[in-house]
């Protein structure tokens, strides 16, 4: 059954359009929770969680009322972290979680990301149930007035996220002598984040940690760094921690301001957990998109780089089918299987710096693991069908990749998430993968004109 409104990461789309509007929030928390509780045989709950957009504000009581009127309890917990929605759903034995966010997009994006029971977020055959059951909602799926559900807020959500984050990282290590800054990037961790790094014992230096509605992820965050690499040098800080606007996502930046990206912070990690024997699976889970200087960094710690398709949730599934407990994206996801059930850019960096605490590196000593090879990506924005399939653009792929003679690769894909077709190659000669990149955008470009 084929998926129309969930994309790689739940449903998201501009605010106040379809599929982003509150009719729709509202069908999805009446489908979404009959799927999971259809014979209400129990009193059933949902947690819900948004980031700092001006647009949580028609969303959110959208979904509550989709949620009370099919008889659904609700716990509200405010601007929160993705994972720790997922946490809570968890913690509170909820049935459902929901986690309003269009992650790194701009204020005009929303989304809505679902999480089972267990915390995990689902897959592509319960999404397309739940568009089904969407089709289908009439007056017999309502409860009746009697049995309506109620909604209420969690006052110490926070807290526990908090808490919960702490617990990560090694007990009796601390972050004293550490001079941090934080990127909150106007996001779902504005205040947690800092707390959680405070408390650890470091100096913090918190940026992005004003929001208003409009300014999350406007440049700031994991998708705009620049302003934490001038902050780390400005302030002579140990090094930077960038989140982006649900906090799911991890850029690091060093005591100079070079920045450290996903790549750079899997290998740290897997290099750490490998020789303190916490490495499961014999390797790690990573996308098409990383590095072939992290495959070839691992393959030379006897490790395997499993890649699957881009998005958090492909490499959760291949980590959960076949027993690896790191995995993560190029762009920052970091997931932890010890630790969370989708990807907590805190906890990551939590990691990276028990790792920095415990070997008495700095993180430029430690977080260039490996060279990366000339990678470039770019984008072609489409209207319509991308042509991916056209008999020309295929052939102006394999062009390319003849051309790389083996020391490199292409890939090209359509954005999940934005209206995209995204380029990128990779080998040993930069001049060579930029050319190879510039003639298959020129190829796609004739074609779609």
């Amino acid at each position: 059954m084929s998926r129309k409104l969930f994309g790689t990461d739940g449903i998201r789309g501009t605010a106040n359009t379809e599929p982003m509007t509150a009719e729709t929030a509202l069908r999805v928390a009446m489908a979404a929770g009959r799927h999971f509780v259809p014979t209400l045989v129990h009193r059933p709950l949902a947690v819900i969680g948004k980031d700092t957009r001006l647009s949580g504000y028609m969303l959110e009581p959208a979904m509550v009322a989709g949620f009370v009127s099919i008889g659904m309890d609700v716990v509200l917990v405010g601007p929160m972290p993705t994972p720790a929605v997922a946490m809570l759903t968890r913690s509170l034995r909820a049935d459902l979680g929901v986690m309003l966010s269009a992650s790194h997009n701009p204020f005009e994006d929303n989304g809505i990301k679902l999480f089972g029971p267990d915390g995990y977020k689902l897959s592509d055959e319960v999404e397309s149930e739940i568009e089904l059951m969407m089709q289908t909602l009439d007056q017999s799926h309502r409860a009746p007035a009697g049995k309506l559900g109620r909604a209420r807020r969690l006052e110490d959500a926070r807290g526990r996220y908090i808490e919960f984050a702490k617990t990560t990282f090694p007990k009796g290590m601390r972050l004293e002598g550490l001079k941090l800054v934080v990127d909150c990037a106007n996001g779902a961790a504005y205040k947690v984040a800092p707390a959680v790094l405070y408390e650890l014992g470091a100096e913090v230096v918190p940026l992005a940690i004003d929001p208003d509605g409009f300014n999350i992820n406007h440049e700031c965050g994991a998708t705009a760094p620049d302003a934490l690499s001038q902050a780390v040098v400005a302030h002579g800080a140990d090094l930077g921690i960038a989140l982006d606007g649900d906090a799911d996502r991890l850029i690091m930046v060093d005591d100079t301001g070079e920045i450290v990206d996903g790549d750079q912070i899997m290998g740290l990690i897997a290099a750490s957990w490998h020789a303190s024997g916490r490495l499961q699976g014999g390797g790690i889970v990573a996308t098409v998109m990383s590095n072939l200087g992290l495959e070839r960094f691992l393959n030379g710690h006897g490790l395997d780089l499993i890649r699957t398709a881009v998005g958090d949730r492909y490499v959760l599934e291949r980590m959960r089918t076949d027993g690896y407990n790191v995995g993560g994206e190029q762009s920052g996801h970091m997931i932890l299987s010890d630790h969370a059930t989708t990807g907590d850019g805190l906890v990551a960096a939590l990691q990276v710096l028990a790792e920095l605490v415990e070997s008495g590196r700095s993180l430029r000593e430690a977080a260039n693991v490996f060279s990366a090879l000339p990678q470039i990506l770019k984008n072609v924005r489409f209207s319509g069908n991308p042509p991916l399939d056209a008999d020309s653009v295929k052939q102006a792929v394999r062009d390319g990749e003849e051309r790389l003679a083996g020391t490199g690769r292409v890939l090209i894909r359509k954005s999940g998430t934005e209206p995209l077709i995204r380029v990128m190659a990779e080998g040993e000669d930069e001049g060579l993968v930029s050319r190879v990149v510039d003639d298959i955008i020129g190829e796609i470009e004739r074609t779609a004109s």
